[in-house]
Parts: structure tokens; C-alpha cells; sequence
């Protein structure tokens, strides 16, 4: 049993978190995490994919407590881009001539992943912890509920052509972000009533006030508006499933998903925007009104990995 589950009182509904991919803005899901925290609201189970699986992967392994989100806090206000992607010429340019499928070696975010996370498998995890992938030979999204953290974690994060995708048993794995950044369809599959979303951009919201200037922020900012057209509509279609509560995306100063050196004021900002959704009880953007209704199954488009 979950240490959140084990606390719950009797009769409230099963409670997701469902942490988004957004590479840097993955840093504002720790001020959303303190302020759901401070008010006693945890889950029963993660679901994360991208940077919400690192996310949700350092949670599962910890108290669901301020503590918690305040060591999460310092992980993001500590990181740079190095630590996650660094970019080596000699990489660069085989991928660029067709030596390599992948930009950036992995080996930094597969160090960071080992030093922050105190569990080996999934199965371990003190609160049940689902990532998502993307299979990219059978073009399906895949949970994976069990077997090695850190290559669940990789695999979850590999953007396509930027990281090496991972080999999980028989499937070529890549970040499950490009098909589906937010995956609320998996937490209604796996029985959530009540889901909190944590996003890195709101519904809707899919204007910049000015170019991106490097090459890795385009391809990362046109892959976030894709997919998030993809939340905005997951709204709508799984609002009959349960209740879902968007968690405001506060990025007043439309920092670029490849900003590393911004954690601290994305973090302060969505404790602050979030505190004050919850308080008022309207924690759902404009774009993003939901109710709670009876369970919609997850359709056959969703793949699950078999456990070996």
C-alpha cells in the first residue's frame, strides 16, 4: 500500500498527479508540488513523462511532504543545461552526418537520475509511479509500471534526435512528450477519480512574444504547441472520466523550455499562482473548465508493458 494511500480517509476518491514534459519549465511543478503539499493534498499515484518523469520519479521515492518539495525545489534551482544536455561537438556532428541518432549523449542525464533517486525499479516505488514513453517502431504510447528507474526514466525523456532512445524490452523507447505531454488518459486507465495536472504551459496558450533564437528552443517550442492542443482537448474528452484540476502554468516572462537558468522565479511563481488557485477554489485556466462525471476507459491507442 502507498504511504499516501495508507492515509487517505475512507471514502475519498483515488488521487492522481499527472506531471507534464517541458524540459526546463519542469522546474515550476516543484512550487506546484509545495503549495498541494502544505494543504494536504497527495497522491495515490504519479504519472509523469519528459521532465515530469524525473519529477514524478523523485517524489515517489520520498514523504509527501514540504520537505519534499522543498529538496525538489533546490535539485532544479542547482541544475544548467550541461547537466542534462550538454552539447559536445564531436556528438553534434555525428549526428548531424548520420553517425549517431542522437544530438547529446545521455550520460549526464543518466548521472543525474542515479544521484537523486533513492529506488532501482518502478515496483518500489512508496507511492506507485507510471512513466510514459513512446514506442517508436509501433508509433504507440507505452506506460511503464515496471522494471529498471533509470532506464524508465531515460526512455521517458529521450527527445527524438536530441537523446538516444532506449532499448526496453524488444521496443525502441522515446519521450512519451511527443505523442502525449500530459498523459491524463493513463491516470483515468489506472482508476483515478480525482487527477491533479500538473502542466508546464496552459491549455490554449500557444503564442511566444518572440522568436526563439537557437535551433534546440524551436524544435522544443514547436513540440510543446503540438502537444499542447493535444491537453487542450484531453480536457474536454476525459472530463467525464473524473475530476480534473489544471494547476495554473505561470510563465509570465515566457521563459523558453531550454532556460535552465530561471528554476528559482518559475519555482516562486507557480507556488504563488497555485496557492491562490486552490485557495479560491478555481484552479482550472479559463481555457480548461472541467466536472467531475462517471469513468471513461482509456481507448485501445494506449499500450501497457507487459511485466517480465
Amino acid at each position: 500500500m502507498s504511504t499516501s494511500t495508507a492515509g487517505r480517509a475512507a471514502g475519498e476518491p483515488r488521487t492522481a498527479f499527472v506531471l507534464a514534459g517541458g524540459a526546463a519549465l519542469g522546474a515550476m511543478q516543484a512550487g506546484m508540488v509545495h503549495a498541494l503539499y502544505e494543504r494536504g493534498i497527495t497522491p495515490d499515484l504519479l504519472i509523469g513523462t519528459s521532465a515530469g518523469a524525473l519529477n514524478a520519479a523523485f517524489l515517489a521515492s520520498r514523504p509527501a511532504t514540504v520537505a519534499t518539495a522543498h529538496e525538489l525545489a533546490a535539485l532544479w534551482r542547482g541544475l544548467r543545461r550541461r547537466d542534462i544536455l550538454p552539447l559536445r561537438p564531436a556528438t553534434l556532428l555525428g549526428g548531424l552526418a548520420g553517425r549517431r541518432d542522437h544530438l547529446i549523449p545521455d550520460a549526464a542525464l543518466r548521472r543525474l537520475a542515479a544521484r537523486h533517486l533513492q529506488f532501482e525499479r518502478l515496483e518500489q516505488a512508496a507511492i506507485p509511479l507510471h512513466l510514459i514513453a513512446f514506442d517508436l517502431l509501433a508509433g504507440t504510447e507505452v506506460r511503464l509500471s515496471d522494471g529498471p528507474l533509470d532506464d524508465a526514466v531515460l526512455a521517458a525523456a529521450a527527445i527524438p534526435g536530441v537523446l538516444p532512445p532506449v532499448r526496453w524490452r524488444g521496443r525502441l523507447l522515446a519521450d512519451g512528450g511527443i505523442a502525449d505531454n500530459t498523459p491524463v488518459s493513463h491516470a483515468v486507465a489506472l482508476g483515478a477519480r480525482r487527477i491533479y495536472v500538473l502542466p508546464t504551459q496552459n491549455p490554449g496558450d500557444l503564442g511566444l512574444p518572440r522568436p526563439p533564437r537557437a535551433a534546440l528552443a524551436a524544435v522544443v517550442h514547436a513540440v510543446t504547441v503540438l502537444t499542447n492542443a493535444r491537453l487542450h482537448g484531453d480536457i474536454a474528452r476525459y472530463s467525464p472520466a473524473a475530476e480534473l484540476i489544471v494547476l495554473p502554468a505561470a510563465n509570465p516572462g515566457h521563459i523558453p523550455p531550454t532556460d535552465f537558468g530561471h528554476a528559482g522565479q518559475l519555482i516562486t511563481q507557480a507556488l504563488a499562482a497555485t496557492r491562490m488557485a486552490l485557495a479560491t477554489g478555481t484552479p482550472n485556466p479559463p481555457a480548461a473548465a472541467v466536472s467531475p462525471a462517471e469513468l471513461w476507459l482509456a481507448g485501445p491507442d494506449v499500450e501497457t508493458d507487459p511485466q517480465h
